[in-house]
């Protein structure tokens, strides 16, 4: 009783396994609704906009809310790992307050060069330039989506400047590769999910996503807690 008034998370939830599965399925549950209502503005603008190359900007636009959104369930699915308790909307909502400015500073960039380069592979055939170019410019995009699974994780858990962010993400590309390519299979995996069934489906499998996210990135965490946070 006397954890219980404390509030103690383990006494929270239960010591039973059934109550520790239902806490489980609570945190997925939740965790999702919200990164579906944090990210409804953008997706209902998309649902009408022509997948056109006219269109890429207003696209990427739609975009925007993802990353304090995806943070915020960084945030929360952090707390989950270390201290489980019956609040993860709480969670998820702190984690949005503390870090959207801080994710937008490096987001909105990272969005506005994958919009330049899709809008580029849209027109190629227009531009008249080789095809190597499209490739080179789809290796760009990819190494812009690894470099940001790694800023989104390193921003959503430690207190850091933007430009302090882009450093270590750029840096931990090759510091830990294997985490590298732990995101890249992640993403690969999402793209082939939205090839073979649709983006929607995707949205839904969001809170796994993000928790699977930083798992990947927990090397990443502990060698840039240790070493470049007081």
């Amino acid at each position: 009783m006397a954890a219980e008034r404390r509030g103690d998370p383990a006494a929270e939830i239960g010591a039973g396994i059934l109550s520790r599965i239902a806490s489980v399925v609570y945190w997925f549950g939740v965790i999702e609704a919200m990164l579906l209502l944090t990210t409804a503005p953008g997706f209902l603008v998309l649902l009408f906009l022509d997948r056109s190359a006219g269109n890429a900007p207003l696209i990427g636009l739609c975009f925007a809310p993802a990353g304090p959104a995806l943070s915020a369930a960084v945030y929360a699915w952090r707390v989950f790992l270390n201290d489980r308790d019956l609040s993860p909307a709480r969670h998820f909502r702190r984690g949005y307050r503390l870090n959207w400015l801080d994710v937008l500073r490096w987001w909105l960039p990272a969005l506005a060069v994958l919009t330049v380069i899709g809008f580029s592979l849209a027109n190629l055939e227009l531009a008249g330039v080789p095809p190597g170019y499209g490739l080179v410019l789809l290796v760009v995009a990819v190494a812009v989506l690894v470099w940001s699974t790694q800023a989104l994780v390193l921003s959503s858990t430690l207190s850091l400047r933007t430009r302090d962010t882009a450093r270590l993400a750029s840096y931990y590309l090759a510091a830990r590769p294997a985490s590298a390519l732990g995101a890249l299979s992640l993403l690969v995996a999402a793209g082939g999910l939205v090839a073979l069934t649709s983006d929607w489906v995707l949205a839904l499998l969001a809170s796994p996503f993000t928790l699977l996210l930083l798992r990947n990135a927990d090397p990443v965490l502990r060698d840039a807690t240790e070493r470049f946070t007081a």
